[in-house]
């Protein structure tokens, strides 16, 4: 995957700089249903030589050889050439040992009985349908069929449904579908917004609309295009897929676990309750101002508010402002928060070795972007975690 996969080269000019994104690594300020949809069949899977222990730790690969890591998302400002290795500064390795080991609970199995069953969360899948059908399989969330088979229990998707994957439009599908399924059987499958939600959004509907960046002339179709945008999902975006996008919340609170896709503290610009900050982002996506949907693009893009020394705190906040005993987050690849940063094809063995989430910050933070488009895993697992 490269930046801009499935589509044509992107032609460098000379104010390219000025359609980079923000970026990832900057310092963070502290303080529904759809219709017919079709249901694909489940891959067939190879057996594990090894199967990792249910929500293990990250155990980052011994004497790994160098790594091209996958660029994210290209930063305002910076004009990184082809093979863009981020810096130190950009992906700083870090050494506390604050990986909590995490233990194994027995298999989970979904509630036949009233009431709430168990919460599942699921991370970043940008468009890699076949890895969450086995994952979600694996959990026992769907049948071979790919329908939703459990019950009464409660599944979130965190966000970044498309992008640098090939097939974001069907992972789509499949998230509505399974919605109408749980919802039928008792539970729910729901999901938030994420940054590339928001990019596909406003490359469908502003395109090469110039937007201030704060950095110079930006538009939302050049960002998308560098950012991993697939060609073959713009060309299957549908207005019931833009419409449910629309409308999905920014942050939620499930059981103690306050569930967003950013690790950023930049939520706490749109609202002092959670029903603030989901009221807000859905007004600024029906206004539909390019400017303003760049601006709430650009906030939600910001990362690593939890991971260096502050982290802490930085969690706290959100939570005395939101509720929760625990953030749980995508967006920010665990191979990114340890420094380990794999080759995007997981070659010779080099791909970073993800075998649950990454507790940090005190134990007060769950990031759950295993780095599956690092050749990584895409992470589908219960809360709460057992520690």
């Amino acid at each position: 995957m490269t930046q801009g996969a499935g589509q044509e080269p992107v032609v460098r000019t000379a104010t390219l700089r000025d359609f980079r994104v923000p970026p990832y690594a900057q310092t963070p300020v502290p303080p529904q249903t759809a219709g017919a949809v079709p249901r694909p069949s489940l891959p067939p899977r190879a057996p594990e030589p090894h199967a990792p222990t249910p929500y293990a730790s990250v155990q980052p690969p011994a004497a790994a050889p160098p790594r091209l890591p996958h660029p994210g998302n290209v930063a305002v400002g910076d004009e990184p050439p082809e093979g863009y290795t981020p810096t130190e500064r950009d992906l700083p390795v870090i050494n506390r040992g604050d990986t909590v080991q995490v233990q194994a609970v027995p298999e989970p199995r979904p509630a036949t009985g009233e009431g709430l069953g168990p919460l599942f969360v699921v991370g970043d899948v940008h468009g890699y349908l076949d890895e969450l059908l086995a994952a979600l399989a694996e959990q026992g969330l769907i049948d071979a069929d790919a329908n939703w088979a459990a019950g009464n229990a409660r599944l979130w998707f965190l966000g970044d449904f498309t992008d640098r994957g090939p097939d974001g439009i069907g992972v789509i599908d499949l998230v509505m579908r399974l919605s109408a399924e749980a919802a039928a059987a008792g539970g729910y499958c729901k999901a938030l917004m994420g940054n590339h939600e928001l990019l596909l959004i406003g490359a469908k509907r502003f395109s090469d609309t110039p937007v201030n960046s704060g950095a110079g002339t930006a538009t939302f179709q050049a960002a998308w295009l560098l950012n991993g945008g697939q060609k073959s999902d713009m060309d299957r975006l549908q207005d019931v897929h833009l419409q449910w996008m629309s409308r999905l919340d920014a942050v939620v609170e499930e059981d103690g676990h306050l569930l967003m896709h950013s690790d950023t503290t930049a939520y706490l610009d749109y609202g002092s309750t959670i029903e603030d900050v989901n009221d807000t982002v859905h007004a600024i996506l029906t206004r539909n101002d390019a400017d303003e949907c760049w601006d709430l693009f650009r906030k939600l893009t910001k990362r690593f508010a939890f991971r260096d020394e502050g982290g802490a705190e930085a969690v706290r906040e959100l939570m005395t402002t939101y509720g929760g005993q625990r953030v749980v987050h995508g967006h920010s690849p665990i191979p990114y928060l340890l420094g380990e940063v794999g080759t995007e094809d997981g070659e010779n063995g080099s791909g970073p070795v993800v075998n649950g989430p990454h507790v940090y910050a005190d134990g007060l933070a769950i990031a759950m972007d295993g780095g599956v488009t690092m050749a990584g895993k895409l992470l589908v697992v219960q809360l709460p975690l057992h520690d």
